[in-house]
């Protein structure tokens, strides 16, 4: 196989324009949803609509890792951009919660291609020396868009309406399948080998009924979460097992040998669950609790995106020069320093929670930048899209498992809160979309003693998700310590 090198600047400029596109529907769909769930209603379907779209990348790009380095980089992220603009179109035509959430997971199936595609190709096209300055210039560029997205989704909520967050990313995608498509130019040769699909379909039901039984436990009860659990631990082994005898396996489990992949994965897992949870929830507790707006929930949201590209930008050019180790533990320490931020002061109001989201974002910023790098730089040609893959997948399963997570506990709190005083017959999970958005002013519904109770008991329930929070930020500091640092002769 021979790596692409034809017109970099082009080529990386159509990767830029998917980052892009990427970036601002994660933070616009993350700050627009309190307004959408209250238009559309099912509060209790809230995390699905982010679970539904990380479990759909969770099992796709383990899939077009492979594919990537079976038949090229170049049909597989076409592809992969040509499904996430069917997704996104069809999201702005959703009229219900449970529609949404059907067409996220066409959404996520294209992202499962274009996020691992778009970061193996710029480790194709460029050397090790230039590597950690590209994955800056990716961060940078997806940091710029994830602040515009916030400010953007806010207004577009308030002026042409909420199916527009997911239908400007129509452009941006067609000209980045254009500019791809004529100045990419891959000498590979085609191998018959076979995609590993028992291998997706066990993944798929493994994880899918995890998530099932953290976000359902609370309302199904023990009895439904035990059997979903059960189904999971089946899973995750017969998994295992297909992996050892597959000949062409979905996860290449020999690559966890490696210490650096391995810790350096365990990292990513850990700070995505952590990540998911402030991304989908902070945004809620602004507009819920603090009584905030869609901007200034926004603006809190935009100072991780902000602190993020700062931290990434610095890390790739300071790689060589600090070495893997100094910068994944210093990451480690600013992740758990702003959860611990927003986990003890963010009920004094918007700006330590924005300090404390900051915070997070440099932390992100060193991890991630350094882990890929240091990944794709111990791996051979041939094997650089599955070892981008496996740590893709455990950012993404991350925050699938997360956004499960931290929606069951949402969930199970606030029906332990509502039980406790006395609402459990009068008002219902979803009650909780009265208190957001455009619809808050007719949270009245419910009488100013109903409704002062219900803040209560979401302000209450937010804390323990942002305990967890930082339960998880601890755990990625513990991987983080323990990455070792890269051979200079790797």
């Amino acid at each position: 196989m021979k790596e692409a090198t034809t017109h970099r600047g082009l080529v990386f400029t159509g990767l830029l324009l998917a980052m892009f596109m990427a970036a601002v529907e994660g933070t616009i769909i993350a700050t627009a949803m309190p307004s959408i769930a209250a238009e559309l209603g099912g509060f209790s379907l809230y995390s699905w609509v982010f679970s539904s779209y990380l479990l759909m990348q969770a099992v796709a790009i383990p899939i077009f890792g492979k594919l990537s380095d079976l038949v090229g980089r170049k049909p597989v992220f076409i592809a992969g951009v040509v499904v996430f603009l069917a997704g996104s179109v069809l999201c702005g035509f959703a009229r219900t919660m449970p529609m949404l959430v059907a067409f996220r997971f066409v959404q996520g199936l294209g992202a499962g291609a274009v996020q691992p595609i778009t970061t193996t190709l710029a480790g194709d096209l460029y050397s090790i020396e230039e590597r950690g300055r590209i994955q800056g210039y990716m961060s940078g560029l997806w940091g710029l868009a994830s602040i515009v997205g916030p400010l953007v989704g806010g207004i577009v909520v308030h002026s042409v309406g909420w199916p527009w967050i997911f239908w400007v990313n129509v452009p941006f995608g067609i000209a980045s399948i254009a500019l791809v498509a004529m100045y990419l130019h891959e000498g590979v040769e085609r191998e018959k080998r076979q995609i590993d699909y028992p291998g997706a379909v066990l993944l798929l039901a493994g994880v899918g009924s995890l998530m099932l039984a953290l976000t359902q436990a609370g309302t199904w009860g023990v009895a439904a979460a035990g059997p979903l659990l059960a189904v999971f631990g089946v899973a995750l082994v017969l998994f295992v097992r297909q992996e050892r005898r597959a000949p062409d396996p979905l996860m290449h489990l020999e690559l966890w040998a490696s210490p650096l992949i391995r810790y350096a994965n365990l990292a990513t897992l850990a700070s995505g669950i952590m990540m998911i949870g402030l991304i989908t929830f902070l945004p809620t507790y602004v507009q819920g609790v603090l009584g905030g707006s869609a901007l200034l929930a926004g603006f809190t949201l935009s100072m991780m995106t902000l602190g993020w590209p700062l931290s990434a930008f610095w890390a790739g050019r300071s790689l060589v020069r600090l070495g893997v180790r100094r910068l994944v533990r210093t990451g480690g320490v600013a992740l758990l320093a702003g959860t611990l931020l927003i986990a003890l002061f963010s009920s004094r109001g918007p700006l330590p929670a924005g300090i404390g989201s900051f915070l997070v974002g440099v932390g992100l910023g060193f991890v991630s930048t350094t882990s890929i790098v240091a990944i794709q730089t111990t791996v051979a040609w041939n094997q650089r899209g599955v070892a981008t893959a496996s740590n893709m997948l455990m950012r993404i399963l991350g925050n699938a498992l997360g956004a499960a997570l931290f929606g069951g506990m949402l969930n199970y709190q606030m029906a332990r809160y509502l039980e406790r005083e006395g609402l459990g017959r009068r008002v219902s999970l979803d009650s909780i979309q009265d208190l957001l958005g455009e619809a808050a002013p007719r949270a009245t519904r419910l009488g100013t003693d109903a409704l002062a109770l219900v803040r209560g008991g979401l302000a209450e329930s937010l804390h323990w998700v942002f305990w967890g929070v930082a339960l998880m930020a601890l755990l990625t500091l513990i991987a983080a310590w323990r990455i070792p640092e890269l051979r200079r002769d790797e």
